[in-house]
């Protein structure tokens, strides 16, 4: 696997790179991204491929369930991440991106099967609320509907979570930022968009929802 991606990196320098020279040397001037994207470390989700995007056009924040700390819960990097994406690169969109199959998520609803991976249980108790929801809202679904249920309620919270960074809430109160929650279906591509006036993840249209203040939710199914 190492060599197949020494390979790659030799293949970029040879042939991609020396075809977009111009594009890479622009970038080293500075960026200029136009969202941020969160989004989980699942090795199937590419963030520019399923949105065909460029370099330079995606800040791009991943960890295990696209989890956003609330403000001052944790010592990692979101915050700092979110904050210069906001304040020192004035991103207009945020876009939480969740996904199909998502073992994080699947964590998150059998803890006990997370006793060897005391990191990662721990990092989970930051989805805590979408534990709860899923346990309070779901519980007579059948098991592979109560992880979908849980993938899009965890956007949900993650936007809450999110609210609660001052820079966050200046911006969203001038009205200089918009919040946006996704989620990807792994099996056939598609990209689905949570509409508040819906209150559902619906098929991502031309024009994007924004999710405004207070969060409607209903029976969430994709």
């Amino acid at each position: 696997m190492l060599q197949k991606l020494v390979a790659g990196a030799h293949r970029f320098q040879s042939d991609i790179f020396a075809k977009h020279r111009e594009v890479f040397e622009r970038l080293a001037d500075g960026q200029h991204p136009q969202a941020l994207f969160i989004t989980c470390s699942d090795s199937r989700i590419n963030p520019n491929l399923i949105t065909q995007t460029e370099p330079g056009d995606l800040f791009i924040l991943r960890n295990a369930g696209n989890i956003v700390p609330p403000y001052g819960a944790a010592n990692g990097g979101e915050g700092a991440t979110i904050e210069f994406a906001v304040m020192g690169l004035n991103i207009d969109d945020i876009i939480v991106c969740g996904h199909t199959h998502c073992g994080a998520m699947k964590g998150l609803l059998h803890p006990e099967k997370l006793e060897e991976m005391p990191l990662l249980k721990n990092w989970l108790r930051h989805a805590e609320a979408t534990r709860q929801i899923v346990r309070e809202k779901y519980h007579e679904l059948p098991e592979d509907h109560q992880l979908n249920a849980a993938i899009q309620e965890n956007v949900l919270v993650q936007i809450e979570n999110l609210r609660t960074y001052p820079v966050v809430a200046a911006r969203l109160a001038s009205g200089k930022l918009k919040l946006h929650g996704w989620v990807y279906r792994i099996e056939t591509g598609q990209i689905f968009a949570y509409d508040a006036d819906k209150g559902q993840f619906l098929p991502l249209a031309e024009e994007p929802h924004e999710i405004p203040a207070g969060i409607l939710r209903s029976d969430l199914s994709i």
